[in-house]
């Protein structure tokens, strides 16, 4: 089954076609880093209208590079949620025209369902169930994948995810966007001991996790820094950080391991590229004797490619729209249907 998928969350427009959910035949990404780097950040409007500009074109792309023409497309996987609402709308459009011109089926897909499902590309002999640690650029959460549609919220953060926090005090110290990358760089020539902040534990749910103490803890010690003239150590602030976000993350997760007694870990997100992040899980992996699943980078960002694997999954459980579907800024990927 050949799916066309479209992904246009944030500031990447994305069109992949992929068979059966687990072969990708082509994967197009057409970035808007360079032109957000002049902001410092994503620019709603002008993401959308850069989407608008791009999709169709990429789209073509796609069916050329896949080496299949329309008629060859079996359904259209779309992502409708969360995301930016303007530039989740013009991929949302795109799909219901080209679905009801091709007189194809239209599988709505949840953004974070398919940060899940990227693994099951990167790993094809990989299934269900596993325990998943989400951490993109606006969530972070554990999720006991049960099945390919079947989800459970073990835990998430009470206020700030993990990616906004490396964005954050990226920008604060200067980097360029997307602030997670270049941290993470800076970090790997840096002393993790030099430079202590807090862990914070919140609420009664220990798998819950919040970074907002955190953040302001990290932004404190650079403005203090400069308030006094005292000269900073940047990769060694950029390693400590990036260990304490580690800590925390890896800490509800072994709990979670051990809550739920699976056997399988997998992660996912554009913060699953990070490096220090990577290494902590592999050695919770070997501590817990759990397998370990880390997607490659190239499937850690946001790619339509993943929104084509977990589609294959929604359109076997039945989980169709038709010309009504809208697109949500925010949306719960637990057990809904549209």
């Amino acid at each position: 089954m050949n799916i066309l998928a479209i992904e246009s969350s944030c500031d990447e427009t994305a069109v992949a076609v992929v068979a059966d959910g687990r072969r990708v035949l082509t994967d197009q990404i057409a970035s808007q880093v360079a032109l957000h780097r002049l902001y410092g950040g994503v620019v709603p409007e002008i993401a959308s209208r850069k989407h608008m500009e791009a999709i169709y074109p990429l789209a073509e792309r796609a069916l050329e590079e896949a080496h299949i023409t329309r008629g060859d497309v079996d359904a259209i996987a779309v992502t409708y949620a969360p995301g930016l609402i303007g530039a989740l709308l013009v991929g949302v459009n795109f799909a219901k025209a080209a679905a009801l011109a091709l007189g194809k089926p239209l599988i709505p897909v949840h953004h974070i369902r398919g940060h899940i499902a990227a693994n099951y590309l990167a790993y094809p002999d990989l299934t269900p169930p596993f325990l998943c640690l989400v951490v993109s650029g606006g969530h972070t959460m554990l999720v006991d994948v049960a099945d390919y549609t079947q989800m459970t919220l073990l835990g998430t953060t009470l206020d700030d995810a993990a990616g906004e926090c490396f964005d954050k005090v990226a920008r604060v110290l200067g980097m360029p966007y997307p602030g997670g990358a270049a941290l993470d760089a800076a970090a790997r020539t840096g002393d993790p001991e030099k430079y202590v902040l807090p862990r914070p534990r919140p609420g009664e749910n220990p798998l819950d996790m919040s970074f907002s103490g955190l953040k302001t803890a990290a932004l404190n010690v650079l403005h203090h820094a400069e308030q006094v003239g005292e000269a900073l150590d940047v990769p060694s602030f950029c390693a400590g950080f990036s260990r304490t976000v580690a800590d925390i993350l890896v800490s509800r997760t072994r709990q979670a391991l051990e809550r739920t007694g699976r056997k399988k870990l997998a992660a996912a997100g554009g913060v699953a590229a990070n490096s220090v992040i990577r290494a902590a899980l592999q050695d919770l992996a070997g501590e817990m004797g759990a397998e370990l699943y880390l997607p490659p980078l190239s499937l850690c960002g946001d790619n339509a490619a993943m929104i084509g694997a977990q589609g294959y999954y929604e359109f076997l459980s039945g989980n169709l729209a038709d010309m009504g579907l809208n697109a949500y800024a925010s949306r719960s990927l637990f057990g809904e249907r549209l």
